[in-house]
């Protein structure tokens, strides 16, 4: 087993449990992978900050998460909600200069709808938690995957 598998499996941190994250961490390499594809004249400017963008959507969704207060963890999932739609017109950039195709641009699109419809939830559901309440967090998973 590598060293990264038992990682995994220990789940040290909260946030690991917490599909939001999972679901913005898959969102930023997708972002990762078509900003390797913009021109060279891209590598400073657009590309460079769509992947910050997008890492900073799970980044703020993990550091409010630990040893926070609720008010305090909805403030960071609004950042992570600002920095979505920050790579949303940086989709927007990208399809009208012709650096991703219309399906590119669609799927990313959808994929980061739903992803700020989790944490508009989420952010909804941490009113009402006491986090790592195990009843609490089913409730949450299943309003998470009702939002899906």
């Amino acid at each position: 087993m590598t060293d990264d598998l038992k990682i995994n499996k220990m789940e040290k941190f909260k946030f690991e449990k917490l599909n939001i994250w999972q679901k913005a961490m898959d969102f930023g390499e997708a972002i990762d992978k078509i900003a390797r594809s913009f021109p060279d004249r891209e590598k400073f400017n657009l590309a460079s900050q769509i992947s910050r963008a997008s890492d900073s959507v799970a980044l703020n969704i993990s550091e409010g998460s630990i040893g926070q207060s609720n008010p305090e963890q909805k403030r960071f999932i609004g950042y992570s909600i600002r920095s979505l739609a920050e790579v949303v017109t940086c989709l927007f950039k990208a399809k009208r200069r012709n650096y991703i195709t219309e399906k590119e641009f669609e799927k990313l699109y959808d994929e980061a709808f739903h992803l700020m419809n989790m944490m508009n939830v989420f952010k909804k559901i941490s009113d009402k938690l006491i986090f790592g309440h195990s009843v609490i967090r089913q409730s949450m998973n299943n309003e998470l995957l009702q939002s899906q």
